[in-house]
């Protein structure tokens, strides 16, 4: 036995000596064609290396590295942690194993290993702009900023630091600064594509198409296999209603990353833009499955199942709930804090306004009037303008504020912090799950009170938001222990500003053309291929009617060319069919005087579009469905005693537009009658409905004095 342990040793110092031998020569020709660039050849020596000897650190560490350069991570974690294992004390290995780790969305093990190659290596400047890359990742942006700005300590032309500090203060809603950063940045690193990319999103928050767009352009044409340059472009072609282009550069980022989050929300985005909601609910669901808590894939599900004809109030209940449990009760339970506010049942009191719809928004139409005539010796007005859009409606806004906050680039901790600063007794959420919306703040509970209303109407889920306000018609009282919030009841769960100045009324057109035209002036999103059928059964049942359908969508030819192929798919000729795209509002309210009778969508309703057409004098016909979104329309004309027009049924719905289609002298007189019967109405009267509002705010804060929620 002795004699053979020897001859292994003997063999095995043999085998060493000639692998030594082969090895070096090897490994400095794998490291010279690295350096050369020639890095196929170089991974392949490297490979060679490993086979003779499988721990040898340098090759480890470097097709590691290089195998991180193609983004295959998965294999390069492999290779490094053999490398780290093989020399722990290898600064560089440690940071090159959290780039694999990053990449890989292990962004806490990232964090670990950077940080070991720091306590190794202190100051240096690269692992630490990396570690606030993947604390960024993790949403630790304050911490993230503390390491980009160590990195730039140490090495103030890091374009990489430069441009990740950039990036976390646009998560911070700090963009303004996020701009410098990523100007600074590209000044070092002129074609920089991810910098043009992330400069490009900030841009867009900050209202600057143009530059937005062509930080864009650029960004892909340096960088085509970058999924960032097309997720930016297409966010912003979303935000400027290109949606056929914006599906294209989505297509184009998921065929490069198709495990990118963003891409399948924006993808999700342009989806539920086109009408398309079976698909848009699966691509955020497809993100979902890859981030469980990504607030805007839950808000942007949330508010897409507003199409969904057979979604019940249980399911919007249930997805609100989602974002409770996975977002909004984890903010909660670290910002818990008791309020101070005097409880004097009587005294004027402080409301805050959350939105970002301060501006020539559908919205900000619907809650204008509210504000513009609250009783002042009760009430006193702050305004939390969250978007970076300002118009001539912002400042009206501004002049019917008693305190205007610009919040749109702060943090939710910040704004909580500045309505808890400012007294806020009742603060009212006017956004829901829509866009700009900013629910963290209202998990926080910065006032004692809590309300959403009119921005979005169908209830947010959050515990913390204590009254939602409604109507009997809107949300039945059959479903409201389904709600988070208590409801409250108003004359209709929207109202409207009246219409400007000067805008005429016009007889019905039908006396003058000789046919009758209906009117859609929705969204084409919510055309749902059910309203579509019935709309062509209706043209067919009256015949040489037309159909005028109006939409800021219509603008883009692929989408009008989809929407006419699926009429034409239900029988009815393009010719029939006039389509309209986006027109100053004078413009757009003067387009009601070309129908005769509107058409509402279903399952979702219109909100604004409804009152507007009303307004304009064209009665509108209402399919009455379950949830909020599809009962709208209806509570919006039972609330101005016009039930008549509304019907729960397809057959009821079309019988109505073809039996008052036929009677062209009575709506020629119901269009002239409409505009006193809505200023009748406590829905359509501001005065009267701002009173209602103001009586509900007393009722909520004398219950709060007397100790209830």
């Amino acid at each position: 036995m002795g004699n053979s342990v020897g001859q292994r040793a003997f063999q095995n110092a043999r085998l060493q000596k000639r692998q030594k031998a082969e090895v070096l020569p090897l490994l400095g020709h794998a490291l010279q064609l690295h350096k050369m660039g020639l890095l196929p050849e170089a991974q392949a020596a490297y490979r060679q290396v490993l086979q003779l000897a499988p721990n040898q650190f340098i090759a480890l560490h470097m097709l590691g590295a290089l195998e991180c350069d193609a983004k295959n991570y998965q294999q390069a974690e492999i290779l490094l942690s053999r490398a780290v294992a093989g020399d722990p004390r290898s600064a560089d290995a440690h940071m090159s194993l959290g780039v694999a780790l990053n990449g890989l969305r292990r962004h806490g093990e990232a964090c670990a290993s950077y940080r070991k190659a720091l306590a190794l290596r202190p100051n240096h400047a690269v692992t630490l702009s990396n570690l606030g890359n993947a604390s960024v990742a993790l949403d630790l942006h304050e911490e993230a900023l503390h390491s980009y700005d160590k990195a730039l300590a140490c090495d103030a032309n890091l374009a990489e630091a430069n441009n990740g500090r950039g990036w976390a203060l646009s998560r911070l809603r700090n963009y303004d600064g996020a701009l410098a950063s990523l100007d600074r940045a590209l000044s070092i690193k002129p074609d920089y594509a991810a910098a043009l990319a992330n400069r490009a999103v900030a841009l867009r928050e900050l209202q600057r198409f143009d530059e937005a767009l062509a930080d864009g352009n650029r960004a892909i044409a340096l960088a085509p296999d970058d999924a960032n340059g097309w997720l930016a472009r297409a966010s912003i072609l979303l935000q400027i209603q290109q949606i056929a282009k914006a599906s294209h550069d989505c297509e184009r980022a998921l065929a490069i990353a198709p495990d990118s989050i963003q891409a399948h929300l924006v993808l999700g985005l342009c989806l539920a833009g086109l009408g398309q909601v079976d698909e848009a609910i699966a691509s955020f669901d497809r993100a979902l499955d890859i981030q469980p808590d990504l607030q805007s894939a839950i808000s942007n599900k949330i508010f897409t199942l507003d199409f969904v004809g057979d979604a019940t109030v249980e399911r919007h209940q249930q997805a609100r709930q989602v974002w409770w449990e996975r977002v909004g009760a984890k903010i909660a339970a670290e910002a818990s804090e008791p309020h101070d506010n005097s409880r004097d049942p009587d005294r004027r009191l402080v409301l805050g306004y959350v939105s970002s719809d301060f501006n020539a928004h559908s919205a900000a139409f619907i809650f204008k009037p509210v504000l513009q005539h609250h009783d002042r010796a009760q009430f006193e007005i702050v305004c939390y303008s969250c978007s970076s859009k300002l118009d001539t409606t912002t400042r009206e806004f501004q002049g019917i504020a008693d305190r205007w906050r610009d919040a749109s680039q702060w943090t939710d901790e910040r704004l909580a912090a500045e309505i808890r600063a400012d007294g806020v007794d009742i603060l009212i959420d006017l956004s829901g799950h829509t866009r700009g919306n900013r629910l963290g703040v209202f998990a926080r509970k910065p006032a004692p009170i809590q309300a959403h209303g009119w921005g979005h109407g169908t209830g947010t889920g959050l515990p913390t938001i204590d009254y939602l306000f409604s109507d009997p018609v809107a949300i039945p009282l059959s479903v409201r222990h389904l709600f988070a919030e208590t409801v409250v009841d108003l004359p209709c769960f929207v109202t409207l500003t009246p219409l400007p100045a000067g805008i005429e009324r016009a007889p019905a057109p039908a006396i003058a053309n000789g046919f009758v035209t209906f009117g859609v002036f929705n969204r084409i999103s919510k055309i749902s291929d059910e309203a579509a059928k019935v709309w062509s059964r209706i043209l067919e049942r009256v015949p040489g009617s037309r159909l005028l359908i109006k939409d800021v969508a219509l603008d883009d030819q692929l989408v009008r060319d989809n929407l006419l192929a699926r009429f034409a798919a239900c029988g009815v000729p393009a010719e029939r069919i006039d389509l309209l795209g986006a027109t100053l509002r004078g413009e757009h309210l003067a387009s009601f005087n070309r129908v005769d009778i509107a058409l509402d969508p279903f399952p979702q309703n219109g909100g604004v579009s409804t009152w507007e057409a009303l307004q304009m004098g064209v009665p509108l016909v209402a399919k009455l469905g379950n949830s909020l979104p599809s009962r709208a329309a209806g509570s919006i004309l039972t609330a101005l005693g016009l039930p008549d027009w509304v019907t729960d049924s397809d057959e009821g719905y079309i019988d109505i537009a073809v039996g008052h289609a036929a009677d062209i002298g009575e709506l020629d007189r119901l269009r002239r009658d409409l505009h006193g019967q809505i200023a009748a109405a406590a829905a359509g009267n501001p005065v009267s409905y701002a009173r209602a509002v103001d009586g509900a705010y007393r009722a909520m804060w004398k219950r709060y004095c007397n100790g209830g929620a």
